[in-house]
């Protein structure tokens, strides 16, 4: 598989949890048999939709649910059944695997975290609220969720080693960083007379999107701020392991606590679609007010649907935010995001996809109207306060 390199890419990472023999094999099995639901199963379930589709376009009026229709037919199938039971499956394989192999870690990998002289900082609010849309499920079906907080690094620990997984390595391996690096890489490319003093990643997770901006812009004061206390302890760890110097901080990133114009550059990556319609206005209005004038945002996101109007993209849509837990999958995805950044103040607003870049500052620095497809290119809008 493309990316997945376990013995090099690790030694640039100690922190991430490393798994026996066993443990290896098992992972590698749930790759396997996740780029058989996604390569092989899917694609057969996509033909069958098609056809359902034709007959019932010959045979029958208009209907005012076309995509109920249509999902009710494909539940009337055993394949389509199997094949959803199987890909909800493999995601819970995937967890329980990685949750076993970092749990028999735990000591390891708290004692690599305790860091006497870090070169940034994580503060936590121990009176945090969890906004409901996180609370409510446990997203990508990740046991505990994305705020889940025992008082260690292990959730986060578990996100990093899984993501991978989950990503099949094609997210930049063991790291998890081509996102940040592209956002970087659309920063340079449409920006590149701006030499940001303060960067803010909203939504930064454990990390894997801030680092790629302290390692390309590394005279400025880098920010990344989340909803888990766990992922952030990790995250914090993760990036002095790394060499790069992060401030992060519990916050939700709807409401920062930072003041007015503070930042030179805000961004997410991937974040919109596990939030809200609504919260994601306040994201992006927010992003706004973070920025001083002339500011940049940049919110990345996957580029896979946006244009909706095949019923079986829109099915599957559904099913992706339903059994995957994917709050605003279909919101974010299907966002007039031009229309959304000048509602919140923006302008030279800037909508379509980023080619994936591996280091930001080596590109590829194309943006450009058309995808290259997943994990070749990502969608972004960005634009100026």
């Amino acid at each position: 598989m493309s990316g997945w390199n376990e013995g090099a890419v690790a030694q640039t990472h100690p922190l991430i949890a490393q798994p026996s023999h066993d443990e290896l094999v098992e992972q590698l099995f749930i790759r396997d048999l996740k780029l058989h639901v996604m390569q092989t199963l899917e694609p057969a379930q996509k033909k069958l939709a098609g056809a359902i589709v034709a007959q019932t376009e010959t045979s029958a009026a208009p209907s005012n649910d076309p995509v109920g229709d249509l999902r009710g037919k494909m539940e009337a199938l055993d394949s389509f059944r199997t094949w959803l039971t199987v890909k909800r499956e493999s995601q819970r394989q995937l967890w329980a695997a990685v949750g076993d192999s970092v749990e028999r870690q735990a000591d390891q990998l708290e004692a690599l975290a305790d860091l006497p002289t870090p070169l940034g900082s994580v503060t936590l609010d121990a009176a945090f609220d969890v906004p409901a849309y996180i609370d409510r499920g446990d997203i990508h079906l990740m046991p505990g969720g994305n705020a889940h907080d025992d008082g260690s690094i292990l959730q986060g620990a578990v996100m990093d080693r899984g993501g991978a997984v989950y990503m099949l390595g094609r997210n930049g391996g063991m790291l998890n960083d081509l996102r940040g690096q592209t956002a970087m890489a659309h920063l340079l490319t449409v920006y590149p007379e701006i030499e940001p003093k303060r960067i803010l990643d909203m939504g930064s997770g454990i990390g894997t999107s801030t680092v790629p901006a302290a390692i390309a812009f590394p005279d400025a004061e880098v920010h990344g701020a989340d909803v888990g206390a766990s992922m952030l302890r990790y995250a914090h760890a993760r990036a002095e392991h790394l060499g790069a110097r992060v401030l992060f901080s519990q916050q939700n990133v709807e409401k920062t606590n930072f003041p007015d114009g503070h930042f030179d550059v805000v961004f997410s990556c991937v974040v919109l679609h596990e939030t809200s319609q609504a919260a994601m206005a306040n994201i992006l209005a927010e992003s706004h007010r973070l920025l001083r004038p002339g500011g940049v945002a940049i919110h990345l996101e996957v580029p896979l649907i946006h244009n909706f109007g095949d019923l079986w993209e829109e099915l599957s849509s559904e099913l992706e935010a339903q059994f995957n837990n994917e709050p605003n999958w279909r919101g974010a995805l299907s966002a007039d995001y031009g229309a959304l950044m000048e509602a919140s103040g923006f302008t030279d607003v800037k909508v379509g996809y980023q080619s994936t870049a591996f280091q930001a500052r080596s590109g590829p620095l194309v943006f450009k109207d058309t995808s290259d497809g997943v994990f070749r290119s990502w969608f972004v809008t960005s634009g100026r306060a």
